[in-house]
C-alpha cells in the first residue's frame, strides 16, 4: 500500500525539518508532495529536496486549497497530511498504517507531542479510545483531533469531496465532521507527531476567526449528528424488543 503524504507550505521557515521527516519515515512506500501555496520567503530551503518529492507551485488560497491540489496528484492508496512547521516521527506511516489494516479502520488519528522553535518537547496530548457515537458527540462540540496525526483511505477523502475551500481554518474540522458521519475515526493511542508551537502558527494569529468557523462547522453538523444519535439508539432498542410469546400448537 502506498502513502502520499501532503505538505502545504507557505511562508514558513521550518518547511525543510517538515520534508526531511516525511522522507525519512521507516516505511518505503510513500511519496512526499509539497504543495507551495504562493509562498514569496523560504523557497530555498526546498532546493536539497527536489529531487526526491512531487513538488507543485500554486496561487495562494490556503491550506484547504493546496491539500485539494496534493489530492489530485497523488497517486497513493492513503491520504497523510504534515503541515510545514510540524514533523512526523519516523515509525510514524509503518506503525499507523499497521494499525489501521490491522483493526480494518478507514480513518485513524493518534496522540501527539508539543514542540517549541528550537523543537524542544514540552508537552503531549493524549485520548482516550472512543466509541464512533462517542466520537459523534465530541465533534458535535469540538475538534480535538490534530490533522497532521490523520491517516485516511484516500478514496474515502475524495468521496467525502475533499477539503471545503470557503474554510480558511476549520477545513479539517469540517472533514473530520464529514468523514465521521460515513466510518469511525479510530483513535491509534501512539505519539507519531510533533506539533511546533510558535507566535506565528496560525491558531495563535487568527484564533477569534477560527471560533467564528468553528462555530458554523458545528451548526453545519448539528443536524446530521442529531439524526446519526437518534439513528445509534434505534439501531440499539431494536434488540430489548420482547418477542411475541409462542402459542401452544393445536392437538
Amino acid at each position: 500500500m502506498k502513502v502520499s503524504i501532503i505538505i502545504p507550505f507557505y511562508n514558513c521557515p521550518y518547511v525543510d525539518q517538515a520534508v526531511k521527516s516525511a522522507l525519512n519515515q521507516t516505511y518505503p512506500n510513500i511519496e512526499v508532495i509539497v504543495v507551495n501555496d504562493g509562498s514569496t520567503k523560504h523557497k530555498e530551503k526546498l532546493a536539497p529536496f527536489l529531487d526526491k518529492i512531487k513538488y507543485i507551485e500554486k496561487a495562494n488560497g490556503g491550506t484547504a486549497t493546496a491539500l485539494n491540489a496534493g489530492i489530485d496528484a497523488a497517486t497513493g492508496n492513503y491520504f497523510s497530511w504534515l503541515s510545514s512547521d510540524d514533523q512526523f516521527l519516523p515509525d510514524k506511516t509503518a506503525e499507523q498504517l499497521a494499525f489501521m489494516q490491522n483493526s480494518k479502520a478507514q480513518v485513524s488519528y493518534t496522540a501527539f507531542r508539543h514542540i517549541d522553535p528550537n523543537s524542544i518537547v514540552t508537552g503531549e496530548i493524549r485520548y482516550k479510545s472512543l466509541n464512533w457515537r462517542k466520537t459523534i458527540n465530541t465533534l458535535a462540540a469540538r475538534c480535538p483531533i490534530n490533522g497532521c496525526t490523520v491517516m485516511a483511505d484516500m478514496n474515502l477523502i475524495r468521496q467525502a469531496g475533499k477539503f471545503d475551500e470557503s474554510l480558511k481554518y476549520t477545513h479539517d474540522y469540517d472533514m473530520w465532521c464529514k468523514l465521521s458521519l460515513r466510518v469511525h475515526m479510530v483513535y491509534f493511542d501512539k505519539f507519531t507527531v510533533h506539533y511546533r508551537v510558535h507566535d506565528e502558527m496560525g491558531t495563535k494569529k487568527h484564533f477569534p476567526k477560527l471560533e467564528q468557523e468553528a462555530n458554523e462547522v458545528r451548526m453545519r453538523y448539528k443536524k446530521a449528528f442529531l439524526e446519526f444519535n437518534e439513528s445509534k439508539r434505534a439501531a440499539a432498542n431494536v434488540g430489548t424488543i420482547p418477542l411475541r410469546k409462542m402459542r401452544k400448537p393445536l392437538k
